[in-house]
């Protein structure tokens, strides 16, 4: 991994829950504490995996704000401030700016946005005059916007644009992405020892939130190049990491957290409860990582 800002192991962290449904503050900050005892590199509030799509605008605010108070600079702080208007995504960047976030991440144009390389580089360079580096967020399959080479080549002509965080989930593409030269962040769980054998130049791992130790410990040996102990590393992670990538991530990450002993209650409505059946099978991927994890 290279050496830039965002290097290493970011958590996208989830957003607990009460039983009414409301975040959790006071879990929140409990989380955050336990997993920077782990060796977290950064975080990510407000992401994807910490449902910023079923957030209200203040919620989204409030864990963004609280959350880099917490962090007081013992790690990164990335804010997710995507949103369907520009000015909004520009309203919350400058929030993110002002509650003391490090970088913010971005979804391009989506739900029937304009995909064009011009109208995504004109989109993103509006965000760029907050003065507060971009991660740029590839997920084709969800946005309908794919960030090509020649894309990324033109949206890091922005001072801003630092990186783009590429959850396609295909390790061809990826690679060709890497092959840029320019930072690249992974963001698809199952790739995770292939992104970091192949040059990635960190990760954006939602899954970590299950077994924080053990991801950690992934990143720390692919930096010192112990490329037998990820290999056996991932041969804990990989079931439960696959298993995520299937289906009802979200969901899934919320209650596979719980058994593992970092628990964030379950996942927001309009998510269902996960069936027995489900449970089941998380419990039976995760293994020998219930015990790894609950080592102190």
């Amino acid at each position: 991994m290279s050496s830039f800002a965002f290097s290493g192991l970011n958590l996208a962290i989830t957003a607990p829950f009460d039983s009414n449904g409301r975040i959790d503050f006071g879990r929140f900050q409990d989380l955050i504490e336990r997993h920077l005892a782990t060796g977290i590199d950064g975080f990510v509030f407000s992401s994807g995996t910490g449902m910023h799509v079923y957030l209200t605008p203040d919620e989204s605010r409030s864990l963004i704000e609280r959350g880099a108070r917490i962090v007081a600079g013992r790690a990164k702080v990335i804010a997710q401030t995507s949103a369907l208007l520009t000015a909004d995504v520009v309203d919350r960047t400058q929030f993110a700016k002002d509650s003391g976030a490090d970088g913010v991440m971005v979804l391009p144009p989506f739900f029937e946005g304009p995909s064009d390389d011009n109208s995504v580089f004109d989109f993103y360079a509006e965000v760029a005059k907050v003065g507060l580096p971009i991660i740029g967020y590839n997920v084709p399959q969800a946005v309908g916007v794919r960030i090509t080479p020649d894309l990324l080549r033109r949206l890091c002509e922005l001072p801003e644009f630092r990186a783009v965080k590429d959850s396609s989930g295909d390790l061809i593409a990826q690679v060709r992405l890497i092959g840029t030269g320019l930072d690249i962040i992974n963001g698809a769980d199952p790739l995770v020892p292939f992104s970091l054998f192949a040059g990635c130049s960190g990760l954006i791992w939602g899954g970590a939130n299950i077994a924080p130790r053990t991801c950690v410990a992934i990143v720390k040996a692919a930096r010192e190049k112990r490329w037998d102990d990820v290999q056996a590393l991932w041969q804990l992670l990989e079931p439960t990491m696959s298993l995520l990538w299937d289906g009802d991530y979200v969901p899934s990450v919320y209650a596979a957290a719980e058994l593992t002993g970092y628990g964030c209650g379950t996942a927001r409505k309009p998510f269902r409860p996960l069936s027995a059946d489900r449970i089941a099978a998380l419990r039976n991927a995760l293994g020998a990582l219930v015990e790894q994890e609950a080592v102190r």
